[in-house]
């Protein structure tokens, strides 16, 4: 049995050591919001925060994540930046199929908790790694230079 802290609440799970997060979060939970691209850390579509970083879910054991802070895009929200991210998103209308969405906005928004006046070398560092099959790029970009020079 394994305890998390997952968005502000403890989780209890019977799962074994070795289980990715992202299967925790969407198979044993219900938490369908993290989604399953590459499975080997190389799209970002699954990424959560650990303690305030983006990590990828689907390589993360949950034995590793026991003793963190992990937030997901259901209660990314719930933050003041979280809510200024999502309303950029919007206004800079970035979403096009929406698949990699939710891992776009929780790399931007690590990003932006830490480096809230992020330059366009920290948006490319931070953003690496995260893929669009849309090419939305631009308007990632744009949304999240919105936040940071607000």
């Amino acid at each position: 049995m394994h305890t998390l802290s997952i968005n502000g609440n403890e989780q209890q799970v019977d799962v074994p050591g070795d289980m990715p997060l992202l299967w925790v979060l969407r198979d044993v939970l219900g938490m369908t919001g993290t989604k399953f691209g590459c499975g080997i850390a190389q799209c970002g579509v699954c990424t959560v925060h650990l303690d305030g970083k983006a990590v990828r879910s689907c390589v993360l054991p949950i034995s590793s994540a026991v003793g963190h802070e992990i937030s997901t895009i259901e209660a990314i929200g719930e933050t003041e930046v979280g809510q200024k991210v999502q309303a950029s998103w919007l206004e800079h209308e970035v979403v096009q199929c929406g698949y990699c969405q939710s891992g776009q906005i929780m790399s931007a928004v690590a990003l932006l908790e830490k480096q809230p006046d992020a330059d366009d070398a920290a948006i490319d560092a931070a953003m690496a790694g995260n893929l669009c099959r849309c090419a939305t790029y631009t308007r990632i970009r744009a949304a999240i230079k919105s936040v940071s020079q607000a």
